[in-house]
């Protein structure tokens, strides 16, 4: 009879679980289906919550400098004020001389864009007779290839171009984010024991101390890393600029956005320099490939040591693996937040490791 028993509650225990997945399932085919009516309210909350999302990034960043000088005695408004000449000021400063730049170099190498193809095209059409002797399917799968690699560029300069006009139209959205962080960091006490209070009891404690963990963990990679990108952004469109290279700013941008990938980023960074470099000469080529070069000798074996530092204290195997698992799943903003993720990741399995072995220990 107890045999029986257990058959029969396990069979209510199966039928529990496969009612609760269909449940799930239906659920999401019902949310599908009100697309039309909550796509627009999520469309309205993005528009909200993106400004202050930003804002507490920024915030998150300057934090450190401002409690610094306030800790000299200078007065926290003060502080933020002196922060904001050099932070604000200096990227307004940047956005006010760089954007024509950017868009004046971004339209001429529109307008020369079709001149950069038919130069591709006859190295195509070049290959294509070199390679007329190859087994068809090698043939053919050559010739795919090619043309997916022109697409794939023309893609990419107009999702840059969408990302441009995206910015410059949400422009007065984000004018408010330097009055956002303002308050962020005048009250960020305030807000931290707002947090504390809101935090169910039992949590608070364990929370703070994972917080501080992975403040310590990844808040010095992220400024430092940033710091980095912007001295590499910076010295990569000066060289390239001193050695006459077409659209030296928004190369070097280029190059300093994607240095903030481990391992790859300077790949990904230099293989738009290096197309346009071909369409003009060898030494071009030799040039690029040798400021390349340069650029990482500088941040492998000065920048990244002094500013950055081990601050992760991961193994560079999980660092690739966790890059090659974010490119697969996200592109290249996989690529961007796979080493945090992993960082926060990291943090995560040691706390819940360190609150099993207590609650084992308490048993």
């Amino acid at each position: 009879m107890k045999g029986v028993f257990i058959v029969k509650d396990l069979r209510i225990k199966w039928l529990l679980i496969l009612g609760i997945i269909l449940l799930l399932f239906l659920s999401v085919f019902v949310f599908l289906k009100l697309e039309p009516i909550w796509l627009p309210v999520v469309h309205v909350l993005k528009i909200i919550v993106i400004p202050f999302i930003i804002s507490g990034f920024i915030t998150y960043l300057l934090h450190p400098l401002v409690e610094k000088i306030h800790h000299r005695g200078v007065p926290r408004a003060i502080a933020i004020l002196f922060i904001y000449i050099f932070f604000f000021g200096g990227l307004g400063f940047g956005i006010y001389r760089g954007i024509p730049l950017i868009i004046a170099q971004l339209r001429e190498l529109i307008e020369n864009f079709p001149t950069v193809l038919d130069t591709y095209r006859v190295w195509l059409s070049d290959i294509h007779n070199k390679a007329s002797y190859l087994p068809e399917g090698l043939h053919s799968r050559i010739e795919e290839g090619l043309l997916s690699l022109e697409e794939g560029l023309d893609y990419v300069l107009n999702r840059i171009i969408e990302s441009i006009k995206t910015i410059l139209s949400s422009i007065l959205l984000l004018a408010i984010i330097p009055f956002i962080v303002f308050y962020m960091l005048k009250d960020y006490d305030e807000i931290k024991k707002a947090i504390w209070y809101v935090t169910p009891r039992r949590f608070r404690k364990s929370g703070q101390l994972f917080i501080k963990d992975v403040d310590e963990s990844l808040g010095n990679y992220i400024r430092g890393q940033l710091i980095v990108c912007l001295a590499i952004g910076i010295i990569a469109s000066i060289a390239l600029w001193l050695f006459g290279m077409k659209y030296p700013l928004l190369l070097g941008i280029i190059i300093g956005l994607t240095n903030v990938i481990p391992y790859f980023g300077p790949l990904i960074g230099a293989i738009p320099a290096g197309l346009i470099a071909a369409t003009i000469s060898i030494e071009m080529v030799i040039i690029v490939v040798s400021i390349i070069f340069v650029l990482q000798f500088i941040e492998g074996n000065l920048l990244s040591p002094l500013i950055v530092g081990k601050s992760l204290h991961m193994h560079p195997l999980m660092i690739m693996a966790a890059l090659l698992i974010g490119g697969e799943v996200g592109g290249v903003i996989g690529l961007i937040i796979a080493v945090p993720l992993l960082a926060i990741l990291k943090v995560i399995i040691i706390h819940a490791k360190s609150h099993f072995m207590h609650r084992y220990k308490e048993s």
